[in-house]
């Protein structure tokens, strides 16, 4: 057999699903199909994934008052009502090499330095979950948040990720889900965080695991998923997301609503795939208060994915993934031909995959402006050569760019 039939012979063997392959009395190798090689351009559903929804972990008490709001200007004023740029990025921790998360900080750090000042200069981070890996443990965060963020001038927030709730069962020291996290990030006043290293970096004040940031151009109302894979919503804060999307749509259009959760609910990507806890949860709350966010972020799956959910009546609802932030091992979007995953739903009808970048780490820069004909939100994805250090004059590109009138 000559080497080019050997090669036909393998790749059809690798992709033939197994469950056939018992079945098959004789496997027959057969001509590879042209879009062999295609990925997926739809959500993906990932076959015989083990129940793990025993990992639930109680949330914290808040360490705010009810609707959990926490307002911008009372931690740094916005300069210009109708202009504001924000980070958003994911899954930045690393437990083997924080080459890629210093990268990636570095390539923000330029974007609030930069000498041709056009009025969108980012004023934050909205961390979309997993600070730290792999449980969330209060001896990491140097290592893994505060270290790499030194050099970042603005305020950050965050949601909690599942590797920041869980707790690792062979600690020596006893710790609660989200004990780190909430020192850090949910303090009652700003302070130095004990295990930051002496950290100028100050605790953030936000009132809860699950609240809302208020600025002059958005409500962001950031949920928190739990540890399971495929994410855990309680209906207590179920009640509390219909709450805040009645609220924030009473402000529009003077404000965009943007909403962020960890687990994403709609992905192509082989580790993880689609979250179907957080499809019904959203689609039905989305159902029932009859009010939709203008744009969706969320993390987990560590590449970036933009996803456009097709609404009878013509709306269209941008989900975008941001999970590329710095943790080194990226997961690649499945080919059809894989027999793993399946798009093959009613749960994913009217949902398309617009644009992908699983090879190269990067974060999105989100801009809001508001002008006479409303505000426009712009949300610009940017990728990093994917090395461990950029050389003189190179810098991040832009990958993708969604423009969203609100």
């Amino acid at each position: 057999m000559d080497a080019k039939k050997k090669e036909e012979v393998f790749w059809n063997f690798v992709s033939f699903p197994l469950s056939k392959a018992k079945k098959a009395d004789k496997w027959q190798p057969s001509v590879m199909k042209p879009d062999f090689f295609k990925k997926f351009s739809k959500p993906v559903f990932k076959r015989d994934v083990p129940d793990d929804t025993f990992k639930y972990q109680p949330a914290p008490k808040p360490s705010g008052k009810y609707p959990y709001h926490l307002d911008l200007e009372a931690i740094d004023p916005v300069p210009d009502q109708n202009k504001l740029a924000f980070h958003m990025v994911g899954d930045t921790g690393s437990i083997r090499t924080p080459d890629f998360q210093k990268l990636v900080v570095g390539e923000m750090v330029k974007q609030f330095e930069a000498t041709e000042k056009t009025g969108y200069e980012p004023q934050f981070l909205f961390h979309l979950g997993d600070v730290v890996y792999n449980h969330g443990e209060a001896s990491e965060y140097q290592r893994q948040f505060f270290d790499p963020y030194k050099k970042y001038p603005g305020p950050i927030f965050a949601i909690p990720g599942n590797h920041d709730s869980d707790i690792n069962p062979d600690s020596r020291v006893r710790y609660g889900s989200l004990d780190a996290f909430t020192t850090v990030f949910c303090d009652t006043e700003r302070r130095t965080v004990p295990f930051s290293g002496n950290a100028e970096r100050k605790s953030m004040i936000q009132p809860n695991v699950y609240w809302t940031l208020v600025t002059p151009l958005a409500n962001i109302i950031g949920m928190y998923s739990n540890v399971p894979k495929f994410g855990v919503v309680t209906d207590e804060q179920r009640n509390w997301l219909m709450h805040e999307l009645r609220t924030a749509d009473k402000e529009r259009p003077d404000k965009a609503v943007i909403l962020c959760l960890h687990h994403s609910p709609y992905s192509a990507d082989i580790n993880h795939g689609s979250s179907i806890p957080m499809i019904e949860l959203l689609e039905g709350v989305f159902e029932e208060t009859g009010i939709y966010p203008d744009i969706v972020f969320s993390g987990h799956v560590h590449n970036y994915q933009r996803f456009s959910r097709y609404y009878h009546g013509g709306r269209v609802l941008p989900f975008i993934v941001a999970g590329s932030g710095g943790y080194d091992e990226l997961h690649p979007v499945a080919y059809t031909n894989d027999y793993r995953f399946t798009s093959a739903l009613p749960i994913f009808e009217g949902i398309q995959l617009e644009s992908s970048c699983d090879t190269k780490h990067g974060f999105l820069k989100v801009l809001l402006e508001r002008t006479a004909d409303g505000i426009t939100l712009t949300a610009e994805f940017y990728t990093l050569p994917h090395e461990r250090h950029i050389g003189p004059g190179q810098n991040a590109a832009l990958e993708d760019r969604l423009v969203v009138k609100i």
